[in-house]
């Protein structure tokens, strides 16, 4: 994501692919508005509406759902747009010092951004740090100088990060048998249908090395009451693996502004993804590290980077090297504008779903029946948004960082 307030057009070089893909994960983030698991529950013999809201949900903890790529996706996806934004503030003729600056400005910005989108509503600033934004931020300076090295650096700076933080969780010792887990938030039910075992057991929630970790250091900052847990289980020092999938997208982007021709790049990604994916598999299937999107481990890394090449891969193939670009003009609307997208689904999103119910008659959304009824609502809030957007697109107005 490249968020910073301009009033000038994005460079008309940018890859479509790029841009389409990023609409296309901001889409899946807003259409939470659908509300897809409460038409689910009205129809529960629908296998139909049952899918489509699992995939409008996070998993509990081992596996993974469309809803659970949306945020690799951002975090892929700013490092396969950084060798373009390196080449591009060169050729402007900003120098190492200038650049530099800009990436921790940057960094510092998604940081404090995040945390404000996370405080609203809430009594005092609320200090957290596994909001999206704030895990891209607090890894981007590091990706910002790895962004000059050699594509060799980059994969060995993968393996060092990924297999750092495998030993970080594997060495520290296992609950013991009278670890009080109701006390850190997670009930007999969750470790009976998603509690681990044995080797893998390193990773249960909130009961872990870094959740340990955030007992002390989120208690750093004022807080209403001490922090014990995240009742999510998401920790602070996810941003480290993250970063690993911010390295894989810096490859990726690497590839992408090659000159090789496009068929080699889509080879490359496709390779590349199916790899990914079969090394985060096996690592989950074999119990040295299980696929946990929630805490990041390092195989869910592998395993969304997978995705994430598949997934750029097609877009690149549809788009910048078919030409079939005039489907993609939703999706640019809003994955050229993300970070004001991110923002107005945190901010407006409440209010605008006011408005529309008192402004709209109740029997417009109950037209199809009841069950359909938080569908509609939530088209029409999505819909609203989307023409917010157009708008800001009509008129020039990008939002970067």
């Amino acid at each position: 994501m490249n968020p910073s307030a301009t009033a000038s057009p994005p460079a008309s070089n940018r890859l479509v692919s790029v841009d389409a893909y990023r609409g296309f994960v901001m889409l899946l983030m807003m259409g939470e508005v659908l509300r897809l698991s409460a038409v689910a529950r009205a129809l529960p013999d629908s296998g139909f509406w049952s899918v489509l809201a699992f995939h409008q949900s996070h998993v509990e903890w081992i596996g993974c759902s469309l809803h659970d790529m949306i945020q690799p996706s951002f975090s892929f996806l700013v490092g396969v747009a950084l060798p373009f934004s390196i080449a591009s503030r060169r050729a402007r003729g900003q120098g190492m010092a200038g650049l530099a600056s800009h990436a921790v400005i940057r960094a510092l910005l998604l940081i404090g951004l995040g945390i404000f989108l996370r405080s609203t509503g809430k009594p005092m600033t609320n200090f957290t740090f596994e909001d999206t934004l704030t895990q891209i931020g607090l890894g981007y300076v590091f990706l910002f100088f790895l962004g000059f090295r050699p594509v060799r650096d980059q994969w060995i700076a993968l393996g060092l990060v990924l297999t750092g933080y495998w030993l970080f969780f594997a060495l520290r010792p296992l609950p013991g048998a009278d670890f009080d887990y109701a006390a850190v938030g997670v009930g007999s039910e969750f470790l009976k249908d998603h509690g681990l075992t044995g080797f893998a057991a390193h990773w249960q929630k909130n009961a872990n090395a870094a959740s340990a970790f955030d007992q002390w250091f989120m208690n750093l900052f004022p807080r209403v009451k001490p922090f014990v847990a995240n009742g999510g289980g998401y920790l602070t020092l996810s941003f480290i693996p993250t970063l690993g999938t911010m390295i894989l997208g810096l490859i990726a982007g690497g590839v992408l502004k090659s000159d090789r021709l496009p068929a080699a790049k889509v080879r490359w990604l496709g390779i590349a993804g199916l790899a990914l994916l079969g090394a985060g598999w096996l690592l989950g299937a074999s119990g040295l590290c299980p696929v946990v999107k929630r805490i990041w481990t390092p195989s869910w890394a592998l395993f969304s980077g997978g995705w994430c090449c598949l997934f750029l891969a097609t877009f690149y193939t549809v788009t910048d090297w078919r030409g079939w670009k005039a489907w993609t003009f939703p999706l640019m609307v809003v994955g050229m504008n993300s970070i004001a997208a991110y923002c107005m689904e945190h901010l407006f999103s409440g209010f605008l779903g006011g408005a529309i119910r008192t402004h709209l008659p109740d029997g417009l959304f109950q037209s199809l029946g009841a069950a359909y009824e938080p569908l509609l609502r939530g088209g029409a809030l999505l819909v609203v948004l989307w023409l917010i957007l157009l708008w800001m697109w009509r008129r020039k107005i990008f939002l970067r960082i």
